[in-house]
This record gives structure tokens, C-alpha cells and sequence, in this order.
């Protein structure tokens, strides 16, 4: 039944859309960008934003746990503007503002008019997410973007049947796979849905193939990277799994990532979509939202990682309730506390009043103290003493913070860093962990002193031990194996209490 409606629906030329509403829709997204870049300087480096600035200083085709253009552009910022966290987050307060045109594009797609144009981008604006998001320069504050912009494709595509806009979307995914690995399942939700429910004719249509071919080619040395490497990427399902602690609550607190506003939008404009007739051309886009969230869910995915459904949610919510009377005084209440709740998502707070839950602040404080503290102990060693962490987030501080104060080297078997560098000495000064897992490398091992911030608020290395190793049991060559892993808190690091679970981490 869908797939016969959709092939009756006419082709609406774009001139028998409504114009696309242009100032307010730019009015809020350069208000968006504003703010952000204004909250920029906030804090310090989220840990995964010195890890990507460590991982570009190491240029590479691929990375044990992402694609290379982040990490590119994270050093090549960091090159150009030493330590200007402005800088740095620029591009993805810029992201995040194109999003919320991206997003009032949708809704002009879907036939809105000005008030739904207004409404789409506004929805997209005060979303709690991405505000979070949009304050770093990460893989998940540009890929939602990316996600949008190829369901926007899509959308335009099922109205007007321009393959060359399929081309497009290609081009769109091939970028997106420089940035994370999680496009394809959008594509595989769309395919699928495609051929359940129509339109079936979107998947034979040659240039989605061309698109897809592009996607290949650009994709290849990445490829061939994790071929030589042993295929690192592959561990990443279980280890984000193995540190998601929120299991079926992932949807939930998906919905609850995108505000007051934001959750109706995602549950109306889900609800419209698959049960509205005038929809039934665009209904396949629903299905495929459906069957990636609980595909998310199923595998223990982090809850932003269907945030790249949202755009396309709030556009069709913006689209059915324009007619729809609703009292301006609910619908301004309701715009103003989700701007609240997005605006308490930024890094407003005093750092004495960051509370333990918010991953993102307790991220981002500290770097400069745990380094000096490392550094203290590491003067007080033998000449030639090797640093190595047990975590990636803390050798990534050291990597950006330690060559000032005389570490100019640092190695840690987790996640990516494995892959950067080697250590070759005889005595280490090693960076959390415990006794008796260093004694298995080690024949002598003992404390030297414990990470002491002094800052106001509990950093997530308070309380880390620092270790001497000495008298390793093997060649580096057959013991660094031996330290390598994919996830990042195991309970050595700072009080071991407080894991950071289910959003830490890049993947």
C-alpha cells in the first residue's frame, strides 16, 4: 500500500513549495553558533579532545577506534592556534548552526511553511545534546549534522525522484565515514525499509550505487589500515556495550538527550510519520528510525548515537502541528525551559559546583594538575624513565601538557594510543593502574605518590597512584601486547567509585 501511494504522489516542483523562511532560520542558527563559540573557552580540553589532538600528531590513515578526519582537523587547529580552545571548537559550533537549517530544510521539504520552518530549526536549537555536543570538537558533534544532512537528501529525493541528489547523499556519507562508523546503519535502516514497505525503486537506482562506490573508494585506506592493524574497530561494539550500563533505558534517555521540546518532537514527529496519509511517500524514513534506535539499544550503543534521527523527527513534528491550534503561551513556555535545560548542558556552572554526574565537566578539568603532578614524580626518577598510562584520557593530557614541564614522551596500551607510540626502557613511572597488574609485566613495583589536584571539585584521576616499574619481564616487543585494550576505567584510576559508563569515551 505504501509503495502504490508513493509512486501516485506528483512531484512537487520546488516552486510549489513555501519559500524557505531564511532570516529567522539564520537568526537562530548564528544565535546557536554564538553562543557556543562565547561558551568556548569554558573549563579545558574535554579528555577525547587531547586525545584527538594527540592522535593527529600521529598522521594516519585510520585509528583503532575512528576514522582520521577528526583527529586531523583537532591537530591541524592545534598547530595553527596553539591552545586556543576557541579555535579548536569552532568548526563544531559551526556544525551545529548549519544543523539547524539543515533541519528547517527538512521541514520546507515536507511542505512547511514559515511557522514550521521556525519551529523545526528552534527545536534543533535548544536540544540539550546538542548543545553539549556542540561545545567540543568531537566525532558525535559533527556526525549528527551529517546524518541530517543525508536524511534531508533522502526527503528531497522521494519528492522529486533527482537521482543526481542520491549522488549527494553519497558524497555526504563518504565524509561522514572519515568521521565515525555509524552511518552505515542508517543506510542499512533506509535499505531495509526501502524494500520492506517501498520506495523499492530507490534501490535500484544506479547512482545510490555510485554513491555507495565513492563511499568504498574513499573509505579504502582506512580499510587497509584496520586490515594491517588486526581490525581494532570491531572490538568497539563490545567495549562500548561492555561500558553502557543503561541497557533498554538507552532509548529513553535518547529521547530525554533532546529536551522538553525535542522528546515531543522525536515521539510526534515518529507517530506522524508512520501514520499520517499524506506522509505515506516519506513513511520508509520512519520505519528506518525505528529499526535504528532499537538497533542501538539491542547492541548496548550509546544513547547520542541516534541523535542523527532527531533533525528529520522534528521537521515532520514541525510540519503537522503547524496548522494545529496551540496556545502561544504553552508553546513559548515550552521553547524557554528546553532553552534552560540546553543552556544547563553548557559549561556555565562555577567549577566548585560541577556535580560528579556530569561527565563532560569532570572531563575537562584537571588535565594541567595531573600533569604536573606526573611530572613532579617523574623528575625524582632515573634519567631514561618512560611515563605510560592506564588510560588514553590521561595520556592524552600528558601528551599536550607534558613536553612544557619536561615529559616528552608518553605511551598507554588503551584504546587508540597503543598505536602511537612504544616504550623501550628499562623503568617506567606508570599512571594508574594496580600493583598486581603491574607485577605481572614487572619484577619490582612500588607506589611513589598519589594524584593531588587541589582543585575544589573530585577530577576523575583524584587519588590515582603513580607507580615505579621497574625490571620488565620480557622485550618490549613481547610485553606491550601485553597492555593492550580497548576500554578506558576499570576501577584503578582515581577511587575506582564512579565510572563513567554509558557517555565517556570515543566511539
Amino acid at each position: 500500500m505504501t509503495t502504490a501511494l508513493a509512486r501516485t504522489v506528483p512531484r512537487k516542483p520546488d516552486s510549489a513549495l513555501h519559500p524557505m523562511t531564511w532570516r529567522p532560520v539564520l537568526l537562530i542558527a548564528s544565535a546557536v553558533a554564538a553562543v557556543l563559540v562565547l561558551v568556548s573557552p569554558r573549563y579545558g580540553y574535554f579528555a577525547d579532545e587531547l586525545y584527538f589532538i594527540a592522535a593527529g600528531h600521529h598522521p594516519s590513515w585510520g585509528y583503532a577506534d575512528q576514522p582520521p578526519l577528526i583527529p586531523l582537523i583537532a591537530s591541524t587547529l592545534d598547530n595553527m592556534v596553539p591552545g586556543s580552545l576557541v579555535a579548536l571548537r569552532f568548526p563544531a559550533a559551526l556544525v551545529m548552526a548549519a544543523g539547524v537549517v539543515v533541519t528547517a530544510l527538512i521541514a520546507r521539504e515536507l511542505g512547511g511553511g514559515r511557522r514550521a520552518q521556525i519551529a523545526a530549526a528552534g527545536t534543533w536549537a535548544v536540544t540539550a545534546q546538542f548543545a553539549s555536543a556542540g561545545h567540543m570538537l568531537t566525532t558525535w558533534s559533527i556526525d549528527p549534522v551529517l546524518w541530517t544532512t543525508a536524511s534531508w537528501l533522502l526527503v528531497r529525493w522521494t519528492r522529486l525522484r533527482d537521482d543526481r541528489l542520491l549522488l549527494w547523499a553519497g558524497a555526504v556519507t563518504a565524509v561522514a565515514l572519515q568521521v565515525k562508523f555509524l552511518i552505515p546503519v542508517l543506510w542499512l535502516g533506509v535499505g531495509i525499509a526501502a524494500l520492506l514497505t517501498g520506495p523499492r525503486e530507490l534501490l535500484r537506482r544506479p547512482l545510490l550505487w555510485c554513491g555507495a562506490t565513492l563511499c568504498a573508494l574513499t573509505l579504502t585506506p582506512t580499510l587497509l589500515w584496520q586490515h594491517a592493524n588486526g581490525w581494532p574497530q570491531l572490538q568497539m561494539p563490545a567495549t562500548v556495550a561492555s561500558e553502557n550500563s543503561t541497557g533498554w533505558l538507552t532509548l529513553p534517555l535518547a529521547v530525554a538527550c533532546a529536551g522538553l521540546v525535542g522528546a515531543a518532537a522525536v515521539c510526534f514527529g515518529t507517530w506522524r510519520l508512520l501514520r499520517a496519509p499524506h506522509l505515506s511517500p516519506y513513511r520508509y524514513l520512519g520505519w528506518a528510525a525505528i529499526g535504528i534506535a532499537l538497533a542501538f539499544a539491542a547492541v548496548g550503543g550509546r544513547p547520542y548515537y541516534v541523535a542523527g534521527l532527531f533533525g528529520l523527527l522534528y521537521a515532520v513534528a514541525a510540519v503537522e502541528r503547524e496548522h494545529r491550534p496551540t496556545r502561544g503561551w504553552i508553546v513559548g513556555t515550552a521553547y524557554t525551559a528546553s532553552a534552560v535545560i540546553a543552556i544547563a548542558a553548557l559549561p556555565i556552572l562555577p567549577m566548585s559546583m560541577i556535580p560528579k554526574h556530569d561527565v563532560f565537566a569532570r572531563g575537562s578539568i584537571g588535565w594541567p594538575e595531573l600533569t604536573a603532578a606526573v611530572a613532579d614524580a617523574h623528575r625524582s626518577t632515573p634519567p631514561g624513565t618512560e611515563v605510560i598510562t592506564h588510560d588514553y584520557w590521561s595520556a592524552s593530557a600528558l601528551h599536550h601538557y607534558g613536553p612544557a614541564i619536561g615529559i616528552t614522551e608518553v605511551h598507554s596500551g588503551s584504546r587508540g594510543f597503543w598505536h602511537l607510540s612504544r616504550p623501550s626502557g628499562g623503568q617506567v613511572l606508570y599512571v594508574g593502574g594496580t600493583r598486581d597488574h603491574l607485577l605481572q609485566h614487572f619484577r619490582e613495583v612500588r607506589p611513589m605518590t598519589t594524584v593531588d589536584t587541589g582543585l575544589a571539585v573530585d577530577t576523575y584521576y583524584e587519588g590515582t597512584t603513580i607507580w615505579l616499574a621497574s625490571g620488565p619481564r620480557a622485550p618490549w616487543s613481547d610485553l606491550w601486547p601485553e597492555f593492550q585494550r580497548m576500554g578506558i576505567f576499570d576501577g584503578s584510576t582515581g577511587t575506582g567509585s564512579e565510572l563513567p559508563g554509558a557517555i565517556t569515551g570515543v566511539a
